[in-house]
C-alpha cells in the first residue's frame, strides 16, 4: 500500500509518501509546500491544490491520510486551515483516492506512543521509524506520521476483523 500523508497549513503544507511492505514503512518522498507571506491567499490555496495533484499523479498513492481539523480558539485561523484542507481533499477526490482523516493526537500516538509528543519527538521518531538520513522538517515529519498512523490503523482494523 502507498499512502500520501498531508499536514495542511496555508504557509507550509507538509507531505510524505510512504510505501507499506508487510510491517515495513519506506519513505519515498517528503517535504513541504511553501507559500510566502507575500502570496495572495487565493494563490496559496491554488498552489496547495496544484502541488498535491502533482504528488498524486507522480506517486499514485492508494490513499491520502490528512490531519483532521481540531477545535481552535481563533475562528479565522480555523477557516484558513479548512480552506487549505479543502484544496487537498479536492485534489484527492478528483483523483478518486480515498481520504482518511486523523486527529493530531492519534498521529503522535502512532509514532511516539504519546498523544502529547512534541514536534522534536515526532521528528526524531519518524527519522528512526523510516530510517531517514536526517531529521525531516516539522511539517513533513507530521505528514509522514499521518501516513504511518493510517498504516497502523489499517493493521489494527485487519487484526480486529480476523478476531471476529
Amino acid at each position: 500500500m502507498r499512502i500520501l500523508g498531508v499536514d495542511t497549513s496555508l504557509r507550509s503544507t507538509g507531505y510524505g509518501v510512504v510505501d507499506v511492505v508487510g510491517s515495513r514503512h519506506i519513505a519515498l518522498d517528503y517535504g513541504n509546500i511553501p507559500n510566502p507571506a507575500s502570496r495572495l491567499h487565493s494563490e496559496c490555496i491554488r498552489n496547495i491544490h496544484v502541488k498535491i495533484a502533482e504528488l498524486i499523479e507522480r506517486w499514485q498513492p492508494d490513499v491520502l491520510s490528512v490531519e483532521k481539523v481540531i477545535y481552535g480558539k481563533n475562528a479565522n485561523t480555523m477557516m484558513i486551515l479548512g480552506e487549505a484542507r479543502g484544496a487537498v481533499i479536492v485534489a484527492g477526490a478528483a483523483a478518486e483516492k480515498p481520504i482518511y482523516e486523523y486527529e493530531p493526537r492519534r498521529a503522535k500516538m502512532a509514532v511516539c506512543g504519546n498523544g502529547l509528543a512534541s514536534k522534536e519527538q515526532i521528528q526524531r521518531m519518524v527519522k528512526t521509524l523510516l530510517a531517514l538520513p536526517e531529521l525531516p522538517q516539522n511539517d513533513a515529519a507530521d505528514a509522514l506520521a499521518l501516513a504511518i498512523c493510517h498504516s497502523n490503523s489499517r493493521t489494527l482494523l485487519k487484526t480486529a476483523n480476523n478476531l471476529v
